[in-house]
């Protein structure tokens, strides 16, 4: 292997994983983050979940009589209003294409084979460094009726032929693992992954940024990366008016990548879809989770992190980055209230919104691109946390030159054409 000088642009989780393992391969390692610190965008207070059972497509059957339902709603777990957007449009024709039940099963095959992968990795770094991040162990998806129960059949039948530890539970089946689930809230049941976990994402990419700074990585704060040009076999980067100079860069920057790429002519279908999250204080710990939960009707997820509870979830496609819409907070607090009424006040929560890079199909693109030393890590969606640690490692193999260690059939660019 040649020691390459490589730059990473972001500082999110893919982006502090993508640089830890590029430099624990040998290589010179700078990361360019135009906040003061990592994980200040879509990892700063995402829902916190790593559950490879659960990573599937927002693209699936059911899903747009679903969210035509909840249109007119006064909570809803998809924002959306008329708007002459091109963009959103051309997005969402190819997201309805991906709902059909094979191109389903194709997209959360993909998505999985990179989540498995990356859990496995996490566990390794996990036991090596003796890392705490306020993990739990175990994932618990509830259906309020059997319709949410039908639609997630197609999910179901998947975990069963990769083999995926699972149980399928009754209402009592479902309060013998989260004793303290409201007895009052509609429950069909619900599905069970033991494996699956979930974490706090900045605390864990802080962590990693002091590994990764130990083994030579450098953090560029506060630096603005406005455009990459091939130069001399490498490439150049300009940031803030002054050129930086590399022999390959990986373009991990979440939404602030599709600019990046159009300059050099490349074109993805990625649009930013803001997620929402509302973090309280425990203020009675015998009624909070012990674990993560699913709420399958609102695609929320409530997540216990230390003496906090989160509840996270909703797509916003339709306010502007500096706006919440009250819509999606009502959502959060009445799944909060719903599931667990005692366990904190989520009207007096700190809220959050941030915005994930989201291909119409879920999974996200991987490895080289048709620029020479131009590499991509981008596309993750809701599920950047889940899949970083393994995205990286890839990365860093193919930067390395070494085969990755799953298949790349459906991650990399040539899925576009």
């Amino acid at each position: 292997m040649t020691q390459k000088q490589v730059a990473v642009i972001g500082g999110g989780v893919v982006g502090v994983c993508t640089a830890y393992f590029l430099a624990a391969a040998g290589h010179d390692v700078s990361v360019i983050e135009r906040h003061h610190n990592v994980a200040q965008e879509a990892s700063f207070a995402n829902a916190g979940i790593v559950a490879p059972g659960h990573a599937t497509p927002w693209a699936a059957p059911g899903m747009p009589a679903k969210i035509l339902s909840h249109l007119f709603s006064a909570e809803a777990p998809v924002m959306l209003k008329p708007t002459l957007d091109r963009a959103l449009w051309r997005w969402a024709r190819r997201w309805l294409d991906e709902c059909e039940l094979d191109r389903y099963r194709i997209n959360k095959n993909r998505m999985q084979r990179v989540a498995f992968y990356s859990r496995d990795i996490l566990r390794q770094l996990r036991e090596h460094y003796q890392l705490e991040y306020e993990q739990t162990q175990g994932v618990l998806q509830l259906f309020r009726t059997e319709k949410d129960a039908q639609m997630a059949e197609p999910a179901i039948a998947a975990l069963a032929e990769n083999d995926v530890p699972h149980r399928l539970l009754d209402p009592e089946g479902v309060r013998a693992i989260e004793p303290a689930i409201a007895a009052d809230t509609s429950l069909a049941g619900g599905l069970y992954l033991p494996q699956d976990e979930a974490g706090n994402c900045p605390l864990f990419a802080k962590r990693m940024k002091q590994i990764a700074a130990s083994i030579g990585v450098q953090f560029h704060f506060t630096s603005v990366v406005h455009a990459i040009e091939p130069e001399n076999g490498g490439v150049a980067l300009q940031i803030d008016g002054e050129k930086y100079s590399a022999d390959a860069v990986v373009l991990a920057a979440g939404v602030d990548s599709v600019q990046l790429l159009k300059q050099l002519g490349i074109q993805l279908p990625i649009y930013p879809v803001k997620g929402y999250s509302a973090t309280a204080l425990i203020k009675n710990f015998d009624q909070a989770p012990q674990a993560a939960v699913l709420d399958g009707t609102y695609n929320a997820a409530i997540t216990r992190m230390g003496g906090r509870i989160r509840v996270a979830g909703t797509a916003d496609f339709v306010s502007r980055p500096d706006e919440q819409l009250e819509r999606a907070l009502r959502t959060l607090i009445k799944v909060g209230n719903d599931w667990f009424p005692d366990a904190a006040n989520y009207a007096q929560a700190t809220f959050w919104s941030g915005a994930s890079a989201m291909l119409p199909d879920g999974a996200p693109l991987l490895g080289a691109s048709p620029i020479r030393n131009v590499y991509l890590n981008v596309g993750h969606g809701s599920s950047g946390w889940a899949m970083a640690a393994g995205a990286g490692k890839v990365l860093a193999d193919i930067i390395s030159g070494y085969a990755p260690d799953i298949d790349m059939d459906g991650l990399t660019l040539a899925r576009y054409g």
